[in-house]
């Protein structure tokens, strides 16, 4: 005799709406961050209780929820699809799609508010993730299962250094996630036709919350997003998630805790958005063999005001994550970008992540361009200046120049190897700007025509022997020879 299942669900009723805030009534058995059910279709979790009322944060927009309206409890933990099927998708926080593609199929379940893994499921970083920016592979090398925070004014540049290592990540064998909070339908638009066009989506998964998308969505995004990066961590797999803003994901926090009525803080935000942030950021990790052995990257954005790196959230999130990268307003307006001021940009897991020849070719890079940086502010008019200085000069125009790079066309490692080794021997030196731009743009097919061995040798991370050293110093003269004829 066949039987039919049965749902047991808890019923109350909505006491008052308070735009994204419901008090319902009747719900006496629920958990915080419980999954509920509105009539109408329209999802919500449970965000704080009251004497004799349940405070529901909507997940969606509504205006069907009325005072009396029927809410549902199963009494189950928030849990969302998650999948392979879901790479190349656009999805909102709740895994649901919004590129028009139909469902998607899951192949689990995933707690949404997931523990951090403790530290004995962790080893220490020990390999590099390649950015692609030179400047960021060389001076700030960032390492996988790493936090770091990518930090400056608007429009600035942010968002197009985090796109920039994911576009690098195509074919390396590292999924990655786009998390958008907050930001406005035409610049997320652009941000996934980049990705489109560069072919990212096959290894990718986009979770948009726009401004446009309910406050609840918001808040959720980032959760959702590590949510669906654990279940590639835990399978042994490398993931880099890209949280843009969490200055946007603060703000709506900001406005629902007004909203449930908490004492706010400083800046008027709640007292626990230090814990919030600090949580999800745990969740960063690279795991131990026995676990599998994934890893999971965090790029996470935030918004500064006028420069100002001592604000609330821009500090809180310092303190937090592994190592900042902080970009000027003012070397973008000179027109150097991507505008990061290597003076105030640090990665605290250091060169150990490096890959051994670009560490060897960029150990004291960091400390030349600062010391150029530096002398340029003092000798604007170059008349007197000794021999020494006016070479240090150049050398540090030079440095410079290496390090100035177009969006969205990520170097490739064997690439900045050959720049850093000719600005090491001192081949650029005598070269004009223009003629700097023509080695940078030109060096890396020549040498793969007339080096074939050791270019080979270089993609392929093995160890610089003094023979290709001697190989690269030869190839690199030809080439300059080329440039003067």
């Amino acid at each position: 005799m066949k039987t039919e299942s049965v749902t047991i669900s808890e019923i109350g009723r909505v006491k008052e709406i308070k735009k994204s805030i419901v008090k319902v009534e009747g719900l006496h058995n629920c958990m915080l961050g419980q999954l509920v059910a509105f009539s109408d279709g329209t999802r919500g979790f449970v965000m704080g209780f009251n004497e004799s009322e349940v405070l529901v944060l909507l997940l969606g927009l509504s205006t069907e929820i009325r005072a009396g309206s029927e809410v549902y409890s199963k009494d189950e933990p928030f849990k969302i699809p998650v999948g392979n099927d879901f790479l190349g998708r656009v999805i909102n926080p709740l895994c649901e799609g919004l590129d028009g593609k139909g469902h998607i199929k899951e192949d689990s379940l995933a707690y949404v508010f997931r523990d951090a893994p403790s530290v004995l499921d962790r080893e220490p970083v020990s390999e590099m993730l390649v950015t692609g920016i030179r400047i960021v592979d060389a001076t700030i090398p960032i390492g996988k299962g790493q936090r770091q925070l990518v930090i400056g004014d608007r429009m600035t540049g942010k968002t197009t250094i985090a796109v920039d290592a994911i576009l690098n990540q195509k074919g390396k064998d590292v999924i990655c996630i786009y998390c958008c909070v907050g930001r406005d339908y035409a610049s997320f638009e652009k941000v996934v036709g980049t990705f489109k066009e560069k072919g990212a989506l096959d290894y990718m998964i986009v979770v948009a919350a726009l401004a446009s998308s309910s406050i609840g969505e918001q808040y959720l995004a980032p959760y959702s997003a590590a949510a669906l990066g654990e279940y590639f961590m835990y399978a042994g797999k490398d993931v880099l998630i890209v949280f843009d803003d969490l200055t946007k994901h603060a703000w709506a926090y900001r406005e629902l805790s007004l909203l449930l009525e908490r004492p706010p803080g400083r800046e008027a935000y709640p007292g626990d958005i230090f814990y919030l942030h600090a949580q999800l950021m745990e969740r960063g990790a690279k795991l131990s063999a026995q676990n599998g052995g994934g890893s999971m990257t965090f790029l996470s954005i935030a918004d500064t005001l006028q420069g100002d790196i001592s604000g609330f959230i821009p500090t809180n999130l310092i303190s937090m994550t592994d190592g900042q990268i902080y970009l000027n307003s003012a070397l973008f307006g000179e027109g150097f970008k991507p505008a990061i001021d290597v003076g105030l940009s640090v990665s605290r897991i250091g060169n150990r992540v490096q890959h051994k020849n670009l560490r060897e070719l960029t150990k004291d890079l960091e400390l030349k361009y600062i010391q150029y940086r530096e002398l340029l502010k003092t000798t604007r008019l170059r008349s007197g200046a000794s021999d020494e200085l006016t070479g240090r000069l150049r050398h540090g125009e030079k440095i410079e120049r290496i390090f100035m790079q177009d969006k969205n066309s990520p170097s490739p490692v064997p690439e900045q190897l050959i720049f850093y080794f000719a600005l090491r021997e001192g081949a650029l030196d005598a070269l004009s700007m223009e003629k700097c731009d023509y080695f940078k743009n030109n060096i890396f097919a020549f040498a793969k025509s007339n080096s074939p061995a050791v270019v080979d040798r270089l993609i392929a991370g093995e160890d610089m022997t003094d023979d290709d050293k001697k190989e690269l110093k030869k190839c690199i003269g030809s080439f300059s020879h080329k440039m003067w004829d």
